[in-house]
């Protein structure tokens, strides 16, 4: 058996976010992202069991590193907007230092591997969010309607602001993203 290397697992995990970006999900193969890896397919398959495992696994650590970023900072006895607000800002940050990740991650939820995540382990990896919405709600301080619609308007928000494409003319500066974030609160907030 074959020993696992954590550099050649970071490879293959950038490698595959390289070329989904470059050339999308249809035309990735196991050997083009092995390639870029600097590695051979057999050794991908040390790591993987086929390309969706490759691409399923890729994505859930693209979103643990967000989870991980997105909750610096925090505390349970910050107020309810304060630690929106932080997880925001972190989100921002995490999204505008990693572009990369956010394209691969957008790409990847619009496609038929979104249907392939662990719904309980993606979950779990943001209850800590999951938890500040539902202490705001009982709390009453923001609108008590499904943590999704509350996602919608709080976090979706960030992926467009942060994506040169969809977003030309919006310069990112320290008042800009709070107005951005002041918008996001209203729509939550009771």
């Amino acid at each position: 058996m074959r020993i696992k290397d954590t550099e050649k697992h970071e490879a293959l995990f950038q490698a595959a976010v390289k070329v989904v970006n470059e050339i999308g999900f249809a035309s990735s193969s196991v050997s083009k992202i092995a390639r870029e890896a600097g590695v051979s397919p057999a050794t991908l398959y040390t790591y993987f069991a086929n390309k969706e495992d490759l691409l399923v696994s890729t994505y859930m650590k693209i979103k643990q590193e967000l989870s991980k970023e997105a909750m610096k900072k925090i505390d349970d006895d910050m107020p309810i907007r304060d630690c929106f607000k932080q997880v925001w800002i972190n989100y921002f940050e995490f999204a505008t230092t990693h572009r990369d990740y956010s394209v691969f991650a957008e790409q990847f939820a619009n496609s038929p591997y979104n249907e392939k995540v662990d719904l309980v382990q993606f979950e779990k990896m943001f209850e800590p969010i999951g938890r500040l919405v539902r202490r705001g709600i009982e709390m009453k301080i923001i609108k008590n309607v499904n943590p999704d619609v509350i996602g919608a308007f709080v976090f979706y928000p960030v992926l467009i602001l942060t994506n040169p494409r969809l977003c030309r003319n919006f310069k990112i500066t320290e008042e800009q993203i709070q107005a951005s974030f002041q918008l996001a609160w209203d729509a939550i907030k009771l």
